[in-house]
């Protein structure tokens, strides 16, 4: 049984590969990975909950349902990541991917100005697009965080990132993203990701973070 396991791990894995569109290079797919991920797991609940003459098939039987329900997540994540990426490409939008979550990092030089939470009339392509591919995608929680550059006070940046968080949340929900898969959240200047002493660095700062995550 071990034996059958572990060929039949291999296999998927050797099978399963993608080429990353961007860097041209081989890699194992996130839907691969995450029907390794849940056949293990699967596998190790049906053995604890089997009798000991009948652990091999528990063993067996929780791997298929473990790497289905895995594999269906990483697969599902994986479709709606290449949807993005092309709906985004050339937009200065970052697209990240970790396990079955996706990133989306907007910088200001396409969402905020100074001190404003008003979307920039150029931000709508991109929310457009955005909101197109999570109504196709419908089984994702979409967390909407905003962020400030350290001009000003904490108390301002603080309730300029809730707006700001706010104010992409109102414009996907009109774009008839659920709400109820929406949480908008300001993080003032707490998590730079660029050095405010610059112009340049403070409009990264200033941006809209959105992570999707299986329902």
């Amino acid at each position: 049984m071990k034996k059958l396991l572990a060929a039949t791990l291999v296999c998927s894995l050797a099978a399963c590969t993608t080429n990353d569109p961007y860097t041209g290079e081989s890699k194992t797919s996130n839907s691969t990975t995450g029907a390794v991920i849940g056949a293990v797991a699967g596998a190790a609940v049906g053995v604890a909950s089997s009798s000991k003459k009948d652990r091999g098939k528990g063993a067996l039987t929780g791997a298929v349902a473990g790497g289905a329900i895995g594999g269906g997540v990483g697969y599902y994540m994986d479709k709606q990541e290449t949807k993005l990426r092309q709906q985004l490409q050339g937009s200065g939008v970052q697209v990240q991917r970790e396990g079955d979550k996706i990133s989306l990092i907007m910088p200001g030089n396409i969402t905020f100005e100074t001190g404003k939470y008003d979307i920039r009339p150029q931000f709508y392509d991109v929310l457009n697009s955005v909101a197109t591919v999570l109504v196709e995608f419908n089984k994702t929680a979409v967390n909407i965080g905003g962020h400030t550059d350290s001009t000003g006070s904490d108390e301002f940046n603080q309730l300029l990132s809730e707006r700001r968080a706010q104010s992409v949340r109102d414009y996907l929900g009109e774009r008839k993203v659920a709400y109820n898969r929406m949480n908008a959240t300001g993080y003032g200047p707490r998590y730079p990701i660029a050095s405010n002493s610059s112009s340049a660095g403070r409009e990264q700062n200033r941006r809209v973070e959105i992570q999707l995550s299986p329902l």
